[in-house]
């Protein structure tokens, strides 16, 4: 039985610890010269401290103290946890290779595999459960690799991924609560919990920066309490609500390995055309852009909850719905209609419209 008054509790623990702890960290970030430099791909202009997902990870740590969860698999989850918050650390300081990144990524996921938590199963409707066998391994990695990239993809904006991920953790753990998943609903209060309090510094104009060290350990941290909630639920299509929670990281991350590999460049380096950025290029200031992805995040929320207990026909609405949310995506980052934005246009008309009248 979840205890909700255990949850506040530990809620509010996270928040208020990763809000105050966020300003020992900002100073320890300055001081061991821990911060992001301004270049052309960045849209920042001064030096700011990274580091701040130390306090996020100290915050959830805290706020989990106080639940004192159970659960088998939960020492292995935390071990590769501490991997990923070290690799990310590093490469905050000292920029380590993307090959080490990955390592650090495989050994936290080796971790979860060696617990026995693995996607071993997905369900179809008609077909029903389908056994996954020894592609649950691969399955695996490319999830908990996959997600960790996708939010430190998107970490571009201040209050962007936190944003995001808030809102990602907020959907999953109404989903936790619904199906009495309580180790979820447990790692994502802690989660919302921390990611807020560390928002009030993080969002424009940021004061310090989540780094690698946040994005990879909330990326991880989120593809964790997927595999523990999301892909137990037996929905009619399990495996598709953790992509739908996790719609704008995934397919941003999707488009831009598309976007690279057909103009030949490395998919592994970064660049300035993930939807963010296309956004700002479309006239939308800083503010808006991020309030824009958090209201698109938002809406794939709302999507994977009505999807996690609806009928087939629902599910088939919804899929349809999810579909033209991507294509609006899609047109965000150029990969459709000749790079045309007509529904980016409308918008920005909408908003100089709303504006004017204010």
């Amino acid at each position: 039985m979840i205890n909700y008054t255990d949850l506040a509790i530990a809620f509010f623990i996270a928040l208020i610890a990763t809000f105050l702890l966020t300003y020992p960290v900002k100073k320890l970030a300055i001081k061991i010269g821990v911060v992001d430099l301004p270049n052309h791909r960045k849209i920042h202009t001064k030096v700011t401290p990274r580091l701040g997902g130390l306090a996020i990870f100290l915050g959830v740590f805290l706020g989990a103290l106080y639940l004192q969860p159970q659960h088998e698999h939960l020492p292995e989850i935390i071990l590769g946890a501490v991997v990923i918050l070290i690799t990310g650390a590093l490469d905050d300081r000292y920029n380590i290779r993307p090959v080490i990144k990955l390592g650090g990524q495989l050994i936290a996921a080796s971790f979860l595999l060696s617990s026995g938590l693995i996607i071993d199963k997905i369900t179809l409707p008609i077909i029903g459960m389908i056994d996954l066998g020894f592609v649950s391994v691969l399955v695996t990695v490319l999830w908990v690799v996959g997600i960790t990239n996708a939010i430190n993809l998107i970490d571009g904006l201040d209050g962007l991924a936190t944003g995001v991920t808030t809102i990602a953790l907020t959907s999953m753990f109404i989903m936790a609560l619904i199906d009495v998943q309580i180790m979820a609903a447990y790692l994502c209060i802690v989660l919302i919990g921390a990611n807020l309090g560390f928002l009030y510094h993080n969002f424009y104009p940021a004061k310090i920066y989540m780094g690698d060290t946040g994005s990879n350990f909330l990326g991880y941290a989120i593809a964790v309490v997927s595999m523990l909630g999301l892909f137990k639920n037996i929905a009619l299509f399990s495996f598709i609500i953790p992509i739908i929670v996790l719609a704008v990281p995934i397919f941003d991350t999707l488009f831009a390995i598309v976007r690279r590999a057909y103009n030949k460049e490395n998919i592994m380096m970064p660049d300035n055309k993930h939807i963010h950025y296309q956004l700002l290029a479309s006239g939308f200031t800083h503010r808006k852009t991020v309030l824009i992805i958090y209201a698109f995040s938002t809406l794939f929320g709302a999507m994977a909850i009505l999807f996690s207990n609806a009928t087939l026909t629902t599910s088939l609405i919804i899929t349809f719905i999810v579909l033209a949310l991507l294509h609006i995506i899609a047109e965000l980052s150029g990969l459709v209609m000749g790079g045309k934005k007509p529904i980016i246009d409308t918008l920005k008309r909408v908003f100089k419209i709303r504006e004017k009248g204010q």
